[in-house]
């Protein structure tokens, strides 16, 4: 199981500083999410780059428009292309929104009959869709296959795999263990971003909101799982002091790697017992 940070985690900051930042704290390496820093540049050039830094085992197609990637389809083949030339083995996106009328993204979705041959490269780069989040008073999921028998089916009908994540999940099921078993026995999961969520708020830092993540570890470490654990968090969770964040880094990460039971000798130490990481100067 390799646990690695979401470069989303503190986009603030320049790539190769998140990147120097993830490598500091001892990370496995990053998910890198494509942005605008990928615009009018070329892209294969930076990633190498960034690949001196720390190892970069994801890839997570745009969620927004980027000049000169198209539209969603076309910005996740190029994210695929991308990845397959830069030797990065899984690349995740999103589902269509319906709620933004994305009719045509939709339509091209249910088109692909294996995803894994016909946008992953006959199976180079592992392709993943993410299951999205409940949001507004009301919590409604603006997205397609909100329902959890719906993906299941989808992925399997249409050779996926998928993200699951732990706050996107929670924002509507507050205990979603069994919904992540139920994605678990599908056999499909190759990627887990992971963070906590409450009082309408996404990607908080562990113990900041209301999910069970560490029975969730526990339960995690008690499966045949693997693949990646993505710590995936909202910028404004950390301090604005440097050293703070690292700091900040480094404990979650032994938490991580406490509770998944991926021991080194610095968690033998660890006290089970953990609390989200003081944030004195978080902005």
């Amino acid at each position: 199981m390799q646990i690695t940070l979401s470069t989303g985690s503190l986009f603030t900051f320049p790539l190769p500083r998140i990147l120097d930042l993830a490598a500091a704290a001892g990370f496995d390496g990053v998910e890198l999410i494509i942005n605008q820093d990928f615009q009018k540049i070329n892209p294969v050039r930076l990633i190498r780059s960034l690949q001196q830094i720390t190892v970069i085992h994801s890839i997570h197609a745009p969620f927004m428009p980027l000049d000169g990637w198209g539209g969603p389809a076309d910005s996740l083949r190029r994210s695929v292309a991308l990845a397959a030339e830069c030797g990065i083995p899984l690349v995740n996106f999103h589902p269509p929104s319906w709620m933004s009328f994305e009719i045509g993204y939709w339509r091209w979705l249910y088109s692909v009959i294996d995803f894994q041959k016909d946008v992953g490269l006959d199976g180079l780069v592992t392709v993943t869709l993410e299951n999205m989040p409940w949001v507004g008073r009301m919590k409604i999921n603006p997205h397609i296959l909100s329902s959890t028998q719906r993906m299941i089916e989808f992925i399997r009908d249409h050779n996926l795999f998928m993200t699951f994540d732990c706050t996107h999940m929670g924002s509507g099921k507050a205990n979603f263990i069994n919904d992540f078993y139920q994605f678990y026995e599908s056999g499909r999961i190759r990627n887990i971003h992971f963070s906590d969520y409450g009082q309408g708020r996404e990607h908080l830092l562990p113990g900041h909101g209301m999910l069970p993540l560490t029975r969730f570890l526990n339960h995690l470490r008690n499966t045949d799982y693997q693949s990646t654990v993505t710590l995936e968090l909202d910028p404004s969770e950390f301090p604005k002091a440097e050293h703070i964040i690292l700091e900040s880094l480094k404990e979650i990460l032994m938490y991580l790697r406490a509770e998944t039971g991926k021991q080194d000798d610095a968690v033998l130490n660890y006290d089970r017992g953990f609390q989200a990481v003081p944030l004195p100067e978080a902005g």
